[in-house]
């Protein structure tokens, strides 16, 4: 990452984590035991405000060392737990959390123009991963942003709950989809990566609930969602908090939030993919892992495939090298092995990533457009890998 890029980043942390000043006028966070509440605005966890989307009182947010790839929106990611409650620290999965805790993650776009059309409806939306302008004061500037979905995993009695919440155009309520939604959207860059258009229009699809459990179903024999984020490696990094600079798991920690978590050197941290200090191979993992690994594990969706992508897996057949895969078909594209040392274009690994046609591409859900910056690393950490497969005719 730049010197440029990295200061950029560094204050957008800092403008997000004045949302912990959050509005005490706001009625509290309420938990639903059960039921789908038609309006997000029924749990109080995020509400827009004086023209900004501001959070409530101890609602939490949070970011990823890599983030899971979604057509380019920007994320604001919370948690919040009812009072005197805790998760439990985990080395590997996801923490335990306690009943009652909500969490939520919000996609947005900013504005290329930051206005919006004549008729209220949104403008074209902006492909960038530049968060300095996101950010007024206590919240999301919504003069700048717009709002397309927020999703709430709830944590009740009998396990995870998976709630879709669709934005209005007025930006000013999201209410319940249970059935998931299409938006057609026009991506604008003005300085697009190579292989990427100027405007690039797609679909936007917010899944429907029953397609929450492809991605977040750990175990895909009981098929019970869990939240995919918050583990130790993703979340372990500094955050800039309204009252400094913290990592995430001790400010956890301090607020009641965590227990557990032991000495620093003790935890685990995967890297960040566009950080190039960091070497290839652990940025390539890092996003393999993310937008991969869960469903690509021994326990996994893609269990019956024998490739595993998350970052503990070992670097030989499980993690495609020289493997074949289970089965023939267009999502092969005529490539023999998953990884091909030395040669991604006869990898089917990123011959998935690059496609966006149904039954072919991967992630199967979750984008709608290709990310040319992801598979640009995947392919340079193919092109460095030593060795080569032998095809048996």
């Amino acid at each position: 990452m730049s010197v440029v890029k990295f200061a950029k980043y560094a204050s957008v942390l800092l403008a997000l984590m004045l949302l912990v000043g959050c509005q005490r006028d706001m009625p509290p966070v309420t938990f639903h035991a059960d039921g789908r509440p038609p309006k997000l605005s029924d749990w109080h966890v995020v509400e827009v405000r004086d023209g900004k989307l501001q959070l409530n009182d101890g609602v939490v947010p949070y970011d990823l060392n890599t983030p899971l790839f979604s057509d380019y929106a920007h994320k604001l990611r919370t948690i919040w737990m009812p009072k005197g409650s805790s998760a439990k620290y985990h080395p590997t999965d996801t923490f335990d959390f306690p009943v009652g805790t909500v969490i939520s993650k919000t996609f947005y776009y900013p504005r290329p123009d930051k206005g919006r059309t004549a008729d209220g409806k949104p403008a074209d939306v902006a492909r960038t991963d530049d968060y300095s302008h996101d950010f007024a004061g206590q919240g999301l500037d919504m003069s700048r942003m717009h709002l397309i979905e927020t999703r709430i995993l709830v944590h009740r009695q009998d396990g995870w709950a998976a709630i879709p919440y669709l934005w209005n155009d007025a930006q000013t309520e999201a209410t319940l989809v249970r059935t998931g939604a299409v938006l057609p959207l026009t991506l604008v860059d003005a300085q697009p990566a190579v292989g990427q258009p100027a405007r690039e229009d797609f679909n936007y699809v917010v899944p429907d609930e029953s397609q929450c459990a492809s991605c977040h179903a750990q175990d895909w024999v009981d098929r019970k969602i869990h939240p995919i984020g918050p583990k130790a490696r993703h979340i372990n990094k500094d955050y800039h908090y309204a009252d400094g600079t913290q990592n995430q798991l001790q400010h956890l920690v301090k607020i009641g939030y965590l227990d557990g978590l032991p000495a620093p050197a003790e935890v685990p941290r995967d890297a960040n993919w566009e950080d190039t200090r960091a070497p290839l191979d652990a940025r390539a993992r890092a996003y393999l892992d993310i937008n991969c690994g869960h469903c690509h594990n021994p326990r996994g969706a893609a269990n019956t495939t024998g490739l595993s992508l998350t970052n503990d897996t070992p670097e030989d057949r499980h993690l495609g090298i020289c493997k074949p895969p289970t089965a023939a078909g267009q999502g092969t594209g005529d490539r023999f092995f998953d990884i091909v040392p030395g040669k991604p274009d006869d990898s089917i690994i990123a011959y998935r990533l690059s496609s966006t046609e149904p039954g072919t591409m991967m992630p199967e859900i979750g984008r709608s457009t290709v990310h040319q910056q992801g598979l640009a690393l995947i392919k340079a950490w193919i092109a460095a890998q030593p060795g080569s497969c032998v095809v048996l005719h």
